[in-house]
This record gives structure tokens, sequence and C-alpha cells, in this order.
């Protein structure tokens, strides 16, 4: 069974929340992608659990993308079409936490998913038709506890996917305004590849720093961050973070 949304609606309304597994695992999406399936996650309601069977698609239309995303609309146009050609062979990468059979430990469960189980996309029309991937409708949808939520409105104006990834890892401790990963879960919810992961200065000059540079001018916050060593290797980061006095810039 299929429910098809049409999306027109933009501005600060629509909140994208997803499951804190699903906020924490490498996406695996360029900037367009992200910005699709961010627009797509926030038409579903998180709160109401779907049918059996029932899957949920979404049709999103070029000139809103582009009124949303604050771009033109042959950026707009491009951007919806590279996905539709992309996004069903795009992976999200998570692991399932280790845990104990009697005395014996098991190791974490290495779990890879698809986004979409179909995509529609119509250059003459332009608009771009998502069908979820079923085993992913549970980290969306009917969520009661463990989740990140945050508003479209805050990554509109984000033109990194490392600033977007970044924004929703700090969100997903906002009551706190602190947030603590080890590097193994960093780089893998950055999508870090085994050369960045092997290169910590890199990743702090290509991913970290230009990704806070960001979210503080665009979306004006002030994030303070530490790299927590073990000998002379990082083992962890810590973010402490909280909304500018100043606010955010209009870009």
């Amino acid at each position: 069974m299929n429910q098809e949304i049409t999306t027109k609606e933009t501005g600060s309304s629509k909140l994208i929340t997803m499951s804190n597994a699903l906020t924490r695992a490498g996406h695996g999406l360029t900037l367009g992608e992200k910005r699709v399936i961010g627009w797509a996650v926030a038409t579903l309601d998180s709160r109401q659990a779907l049918r059996p069977g029932e899957v949920p698609t979404t049709r999103i239309l070029a000139i809103d993308f582009a009124e949303q995303f604050q771009i033109d609309p042959a950026t707009a146009y491009s951007q919806l079409q590279a996905a539709g050609k992309k996004l069903f062979e795009r992976k999200i990468t998570f692991y399932e936490p280790a845990y104990k059979r009697g005395n014996r430990r098991i190791a974490e469960t290495l779990v890879q998913m698809r986004w979409v189980g179909e995509v529609k996309y119509h250059k003459g029309e332009g608009w771009i038709e998502l069908a979820w991937w079923p085993k992913l409708l549970p980290h969306l949808t009917g969520i009661k506890r463990q989740f990140t939520t945050y508003q479209l409105q805050q990554a509109s104006a984000l033109r990194s996917v490392y600033s977007w990834k970044l924004l929703e890892l700090l969100m997903r401790f906002k009551s706190t305004g602190v947030a603590d990963y080890s590097i193994e879960d960093f780089a893998a919810s950055m999508d870090a590849t085994e050369k960045q992961r092997a290169d910590f200065a890199a990743m702090r000059r290509k991913m970290i720093e230009p990704a806070i540079k960001e979210l503080t001018d665009k979306d004006g916050w002030d994030i303070d961050w530490v790299a927590i060593k073990a000998g002379r290797k990082v083992k962890a980061l810590r973010f402490k973070f909280r909304k500018s006095t100043q606010g955010r810039l209009d870009v």
C-alpha cells in the first residue's frame, strides 16, 4: 500500500526526525541527495506508526526545492535529476551494538540498507518521486524514544554535506549542548574514507573546521570542540554548542 505525499510548503515548519541509530549512521549521500532525502523525511509524521505494508511515496517539485534551499531553478533541476539517477544505489551503513550470548561476547554487526525502494524523475515536469525502503521506515516513523529532530530550515543554507551531518550529530544532544563521539563513530558518521581516517589533521582541516565555520556563519551556533587523546592518538571528540546570541546571518 502506497501513500503519496506531494510537498509544496517551504519554510521553518518542516521538521526532520529520525532514530538516533540512523543519525549516527553513514548516509553515503552527496549534498544534493541529502537535500532530497532531508525534504522527504520532513514530509513524514515521525510519531505515527504505519499500517503493515504501507510505504509512503513523496514527490518533490523542482520549483519548491529551489526556494527551500535558496538555489537557482537550474541547479534545483540538476540536483533532482542527479538524485534520480543515483539515490537507488546509495546505502546507509551502521552497526548494531555488541552484546553477550551467555558468557560469549558477540561483536557488533555491520548493517547496510537502501534509502529508497524506487525513484522516479520526470525531466519535463521537474519532479522526483521517492518510495522509501520498507526496512528503513521504523527509523523514520512511529518513533517514541531515542530520536533526533531539527528544522529543515536549519540546513537549507548549508553548502557542505559535512556541515549538515555535523548539525545532525550535534542535534542528537541538543538538550545538553555537549556531544561526545569516539573518533571511530565520528568518522563513520561523516562517511570518512580510510585515507581520511588515518590522517586526523586532514579530517580536522577538511571536515570539522569548515563544518563548524559554516554552522556558525549560517545557522548561528557557537561551537567549541576538543580532540581527546590517548597518548599521541586521538580517541574521541567533544563538542560544546549553543545558539549564538547574535543569531544567524542572512545568506
